[in-house]
């Protein structure tokens, strides 16, 4: 068996997020779907963690145990050829067997797009979210300021059917940055509870439109209770930027 690591790319809007779900297309499974035709067997394929439907990647990091031979380059063309288009291996490597996709990782960097102007161009409405309204940047960016840390963010977490018990994250990062109407907000960390990013970026979006003080971030942030008062961003506007690993 030879392990290898895959980095992929993908468009997540015709997806169900990247797990494979019962009765759902996924990322993953178009992955395992066309690794088990060229390897003639089932495979299982260890992404680095999950993204909600819609969301996209450009560096999402798998791997998975191939027992025929296969060189990267020819595994690399196989399956580029075999994918759809909206899913794409940007690199393939071999790596020790003790490699894991997820539980190696040193830290995530995740982007949320906004596009703050009065008409957005239609080629880029599926990968920012629009926002008319004026932003302030500056409130924005103090506000971004207050959460980067250690931190319990049970307060920017969603619930799902996955109980987690530790809430507490490092985050490295969390910069605001402007180019023309273009606003991305960037999030690096050492791991991400189910939609932080998306609610990071919900809330750092109500204190650039006024809607709430940027002193506000502080006591939610402290309160370790999530409530309505912190909005979900949608998923379109999120990427999994990079991963990067331990030595």
């Amino acid at each position: 068996m030879t392990r290898f690591k895959t980095i992929v790319g993908y468009d997540g809007t015709h997806y169900c997020g990247w797990q494979v779900q019962p009765n759902a297309v996924t990322v993953q499974g178009a992955i395992e779907k066309i690794l088990c035709r060229l390897e003639d067997a089932p495979v299982k394929v260890h992404g680095s963690g999950r993204t909600d439907q819609g969301t996209h990647a450009r560096g999402q990091v798998a791997h998975f145990d191939l027992k025929r031979a296969f060189t990267c380059p020819s595994l690399y063309r196989s399956m580029n050829s075999m994918l759809p288009e909206d899913i794409r291996i940007m690199r393939v490597e071999i790596v020790p067997k003790t490699f894991h996709a997820r539980k190696h990782t040193r830290d995530k960097t995740y982007r949320y797009s906004i596009w703050n102007a009065e008409t957005m161009p239609p080629t880029e409405r599926l990968y920012h979210l629009h926002v008319l309204e004026h932003l302030d940047i500056e409130a924005m960016r103090k506000a971004a300021a207050i959460l980067e840390g250690l931190h319990d963010f049970s307060a920017f977490a969603a619930t799902n059917r996955v109980v987690v018990d530790d809430k507490i994250r490092t985050l490295f990062t969390l910069q605001v940055r402007k180019s023309g109407s273009q606003v991305t907000i960037v999030a690096r960390g050492d791991g991400f509870i189910y939609k932080m990013v998306r609610s990071l970026a919900g809330w750092l979006l109500r204190v650039g439109k006024g809607e709430v003080e940027v002193a506000e971030t502080e006591v939610v942030l402290r309160s370790r209770v999530r409530t309505a008062y912190v909005p979900t961003a949608p998923a379109h506007g999120l990427f999994l930027w990079n991963v990067r690993y331990k030595p």
